[in-house]
């Protein structure tokens, strides 16, 4: 005999679960909550992997910066890559690019740029303290910092060129030229 009491609970696991799952319905899943946005972007003083030449988040203010952390083992990085190198040619003029080497040798990087190009600097983050201050779960992960130095999105998993374009023109205020064949 069916008891009205697992009638009445089997209906309450139902609605909880159409509740989570309308909730997560419409969201974007490249774009993840965190507790940074809105916030000014941790600076950081590193070192370029071709020049050794330092860079510094606080040298670059007053300019849009997109921030790729990427290591030379991720797959999702390597389908990513060709995608940053044309948003560095196509945009580099309205924000700075950099990649941000993750818990990776300086060889593997060198051989991975050597290999797809490096169009934009790429810095060394020894023993991944920035990636700590920036809260980077893995790889890749892009960053999008406004000119005042505000982080104002991240892009978690492989960006497309679409999602890129937006993004870069979010943060200049300008209608960026539409991604063409961005990827070849």
């Amino acid at each position: 005999m069916w008891n009205w009491r697992y009638t009445l609970g089997f209906v309450a696991l139902s609605a909880a679960l159409l509740g989570v799952l309308f909730k997560g319905f419409g969201r974007n899943p490249h774009e993840v909550p965190f507790m940074l946005k809105g916030q000014p972007a941790p600076d950081f003083v590193l070192r370029a992997l071709d020049s050794g030449e330092r860079v510094s988040l606080k040298d670059l203010k007053g300019r849009p910066v997109v921030i790729n952390f990427w290591a030379s083992w991720c797959t999702p990085c390597q389908m990513e890559h060709p995608v940053l190198e044309w948003g560095a040619r196509e945009f580099g003029s309205q924000a700075v690019f950099l990649g941000v080497v993750f818990e990776d040798t300086e060889d593997n990087a060198r051989q991975f740029l050597q290999r797809h190009g490096a169009s934009f600097p790429q810095l060394m983050d020894p023993r991944s303290r920035m990636a700590v201050d920036y809260g980077v779960a893995g790889v890749p992960e892009t960053y999008f910092i406004d000119p005042q130095g505000i982080i104002r999105g991240k892009h978690v998993g492989p960006i497309d060129p679409q999602s890129l374009a937006t993004r870069i023109r979010e943060l200049t205020g300008s209608a960026p030229s539409a991604p063409a064949e961005a990827a070849r």
